[in-house]
């Protein structure tokens, strides 16, 4: 059942209460976990945060802590997962369910008394109806029809004829509506895609409770941020959303331009303003991060010849010196440095890069310390997917909360540093699939296999880091296709996730014109379709469908029946 008052709905409800916040294992989950928890402190709410990676981790959390709560709070999961069915809990067990993932599961979308939606109403849910696809079960016998033993044997037998009529009638009526709904069902759940951000309606709910700070609205941005990074929405959605929260932008942080530099040690001020499309350039070298960022490499093809020409022409147009853009941002020469947008703004059209800035938001805190919302997503997301071996998942999903904190500003620092090594070995990756043609067409799609070995593996054993190479790499190779054919064909990527146990992990990701559009997937079911085909041991445990792990044995025939499948 869809929540329509989040306030009176939910949060009045959980106020008094224990509750269980289940967060998955994504930067606007986080984001939108760490809102949340502000909240609980603030009004004294006891809870329990718990981070989940996969819909394992939920059944193993929620018994783990059912018997001393009677209200489950899920954050980026649980939405596309029947929870009544796989949780079996007590009949005064309520779930809320704050997920970006579509689609929604009927069943939870129809319970009108355990599950509750905490959804944007902005969204486009394409939910069927409740006659569609639910139907009481009705006896095929018809008891009323039945005729009496004493009626002469001709009437007797023409109601007979008469009953035998209608349960055919019934039973072809069944069929029929039985086609009909798996049709509707087929269809709903055909494509996976995203939702609004959960960071973003956690920040209304604070909004609606006068409870809102800068703070809030800070990591509410950073949510939206993610879910652009990730092409999970598209840039109208995006600009859409900015375009709202810029309003509570303005409503907090609206002193003057000559008030600028009246800012206290302990405060932040959010400014809304265009930036590039060049990662973590204020915390790197202009020119490392022209290399890096997928959409200056790509469109200028960095990693050939002519390239790396058209890049130091791209530089010189603009007037800005090699031994400026070398070194680090911050050591540049002011002039530089303070109009570094214009520069690249003037030069971007003559080399095709028409869309070099996009709407965002800046946040300074106290005197020293000035972040993009970008900077902050790369450098959360880097920390939640560390490879550092010595640290667990939940300690790595401890750090990355803590980064989203003024309070620990080195450990920020550190997650940009991570980050920068993250994306140094995915421009490494892609320029070694482009160079050994590893990028294969296999027909209705593309495919590249990550091989075991290289140094670079590691940082691909994550499903949102693997989805970012994936991403990357298709970009590239269009880019560098002469096929006209090349844009229009998804990929499908696989990379080592555990060499003791022989797994990969696999990502599909849709062909480009869906990633600027809607960001549609349909390798959820193509999946789970394929891996039953052949019997490969598959594992579907991510939240989202077009993440899978597969036995590396199995991958030849998972692979030809996927083809098969999708042909």
């Amino acid at each position: 059942m869809f929540v329509t008052d989040i306030r009176t709905q939910f949060y009045d409800v959980i106020l008094h209460h224990r509750v269980l916040v289940l967060v998955a294992n994504d930067v606007d989950a986080l984001c939108a976990g760490k809102i949340l928890q502000t909240l609980f402190q603030w009004d004294h709410i006891q809870y329990t945060l718990v981070p989940v990676a996969g819909k394992h981790d939920v059944e193993r959390a929620y018994f783990e802590h059912s018997e001393q709560v009677k209200y489950v709070i899920l954050i980026n999961c649980g939405g596309s997962i029947n929870l009544l069915e796989t949780l079996q809990p007590d009949e005064n067990v309520i779930f809320f369910i704050c997920d970006n993932h579509r689609p929604l599961d009927l069943w939870n979308v129809y319970n009108e008394t355990q599950v509750k939606l905490l959804m944007s109403p902005d969204d486009d849910f394409e939910i069927p109806s409740y006659d569609d696809v639910f139907r009481d079960d009705e006896s095929d016998e018809d008891s009323g029809a039945e005729s009496d033993s004493s009626e002469p044997s001709g009437k007797r037998q023409r109601y007979d004829e008469e009953a035998l009529e209608r349960r055919l009638d019934r039973r072809q009526e069944r069929r029929n509506w039985e086609e009909r709904r798996a049709k509707i069902l087929f269809d709903y759940e055909e494509f996976s895609y995203f939702g609004s951000s959960a960071a973003v309606v956690m920040y209304n709910l604070a909004w609606k409770r006068s409870k809102d700070t800068n703070d809030l609205l800070w990591w509410a941005i950073v949510g939206l941020t993610d879910q652009l990074l990730h092409k999970k929405i598209d840039r109208e959605k995006y600009v859409s959303d900015v375009t709202e929260l810029n309003r509570h932008v303005a409503r907090h942080n609206h002193r003057g331009e000559d008030d600028e530099n009246v800012v206290s040690v302990n405060s932040m001020k959010i400014s809304f303003m265009p930036d590039l499309q060049l990662v973590l350039y204020r915390h790197w070298s202009v020119y490392e991060s022209l290399k890096h960022s997928s959409y200056t490499a790509c469109t200028l093809k960095l990693w050939t010849l002519k390239g790396k020409k058209k890049l130091n022409e791209f530089l010189a147009d603009m007037g800005l010196p090699l031994a400026q853009c070398r070194q680090k941002f911050s050591a540049m020469d002011i002039t530089f440095k303070n109009n570094i947008r214009d520069l690249l703004e003037s030069s971007a059209k003559k080399f095709g890069l028409d869309n070099i800035t996009l709407p965002s938001f800046h946040a300074q805190y106290g005197f020293k310390n000035k972040f993009c919302a970008f900077d902050i997503a790369y450098a959360v997301e880097a920390v939640l997917e560390s490879i550092d071996k010595d640290k667990s998942s939940e300690e790595r999903f401890l750090d990355a909360l803590d980064c989203l904190s003024r309070s620990y500003i080195d450990r920020l620092h550190k997650g940009l540093e991570s980050a920068k090594l993250q994306l140094q070995a995915m421009v490494t990756e892609v320029q070694s699939l482009l160079d050994m043609g590893q990028v294969v067409s296999a027909g209705p799609f593309l495919y590249a296999f990550i091989p075991e070995g290289t140094p670079e593996t590691k940082f691909f054993a994550h499903p949102n880091c693997l989805s970012m190479l994936a991403r990357f790499t298709l970009e590239a190779y269009v880019k560098m296709s002469k096929s006209k054919r090349a844009k229009n064909l998804p990929l499908v990527m696989t990379a080592p996730l555990d060499t003791e146990t022989g797994t990969s992990l696999v990502v599909g990701v849709p062909p480009l014109p869906e990633l600027e559009q809607s960001a549609r997937n349909f390798f959820g079911r193509a999946f789970e379709q394929a891996g039953d085909k052949t019997g490969s041991r598959t594992l579907h445990n991510h939240f989202d469908p077009s993440v899978m792990e597969l036995k590396t044995e199995d991958r030849s025939k998972f692979f030809d029946a996927l083809i098969s499948l999708l042909s």
